[in-house]
């Protein structure tokens, strides 16, 4: 029964809006169009989206970047948040509050800025409690990464090894990479290049804030005064080579951004004569039991009460300015997109 009520409602032609980007003549066009549910592909769990977030990832997408998105038209939106109103699968019912984060979401399949989205089963998460929806689209991609990044550092290095650096400070990964780790117990540098930015750091819970010119300077010496437990970079390149050179004996860097170059020119030196761990996160191909861990470690023990403090919070009219401050690097914590 199931089954025919949702081919009815997609058969509906229900209407809603969408944050489409379309090419023209080699040019990428953004623009909220109204949409059909039947225009979804049918992959078994419909979902009313009532918050999306920004993430640099849909900026991409968002302007044409055919590495993040092969195909337009389209919905980006890597994250949604939002209730279930048909599902062919058992372990989703009609009103449950459901998250949907990474996978092939507002990459190649319609996205979270569309009031719609349709996705398989195995990319839902129920939304753990504890958590709003609202919240959970503050966190979003960037803190659940954010979360992965941190718990490899918890589980090689304590608070009483030494202080742990989280470079793009000011950032989505970054900002829930400073919170988190100030709120298990560790001494957190922070690294920015916006100096304006230091008090925003402070708040977070960051020890101590220093710029990213030392760390973008080349260095030839295989390795470097040992400095640092423990590293979060979301940058790449120079300065990620620098802070594996910086690390300690048995200190871990875990890396998931190469927005700065995707390039390493390393010696095995530090990973051989200092035992130091180099990990890298995929927020996106996450297995889905560890998906629903982490969520729940968000909703609960890892919770952050300045959750509210980090956010903005926009309509999806305001999306196409927001996306471009992003690609420009002047988005500062979390950008929530209200659907609803």
């Amino acid at each position: 029964m199931c089954n025919v009520k949702f081919k009815l409602f997609m058969d509906s032609n229900k209407k809603y809006k969408a944050f489409v980007v379309e090419e023209q003549n080699g040019e990428f066009i953004r623009s909220i169009k109204e949409k059909s549910v039947s225009d979804l592909p049918d992959n078994g769990v419909l979902i009313r989206v009532q918050y999306s977030s920004l993430n640099y990832k849909d900026g991409l997408s968002a302007s044409g970047n055919k590495g993040v998105t092969k195909k337009y038209p389209h919905t980006p939106g890597i994250d949604a948040a939002g209730v279930v109103e048909f599902s062919n699968n058992s372990d989703f019912a009609v009103g449950d509050e459901v998250i949907v984060t990474g996978n092939d979401l507002g990459m190649n399949t319609p996205g979270g800025y569309g009031q719609y989205i349709n996705v398989p089963a195995e990319w839902v998460v129920k939304l753990p409690s504890g958590l709003t929806l609202k919240e959970s689209m503050i966190i979003g991609t960037a803190g659940f990464t954010a979360a992965i990044l941190v718990q490899n550092i918890v589980e090689k290095v304590t608070p009483e090894d030494g202080e742990i650096v989280v470079t793009g400070a000011t950032g989505g990964v970054g900002s829930l990479s400073v919170a988190l780790l100030a709120k298990l117990g560790y001494d957190v540098v922070a690294v920015s290049g916006k100096e304006s930015e230091k008090e925003f750091l402070l708040q977070l819970g960051a020890k101590k804030v220093i710029g990213r010119d030392g760390l973008q300077e080349k260095e030839a010496r295989p390795m470097l005064s040992a400095a640092y437990a423990g590293a979060i970079d979301s940058v790449g390149g120079i300065m990620l080579e620098n802070l594996i050179k910086l690390t300690k004996p048995f200190g871990v860097v875990t890396c998931c951004g190469n927005v700065s170059s995707p390039k390493l020119e390393l010696t095995v030196f530090p990973f051989i004569l200092r035992g130091v761990s180099l990990i890298g996160v995929s927020s996106q191909n996450t297995r889905y039991a560890t998906r629903q861990n982490v969520w729940k470690k968000l909703a609960v023990e890892w919770k952050l009460s300045s959750l509210l403090d980090v956010y903005t919070e926009i309509k999806l009219e305001d999306l196409d300015e927001a996306i471009n401050l992003i690609l420009q690097g002047k988005i500062k914590g979390r950008t929530v997109v209200n659907m609803q």
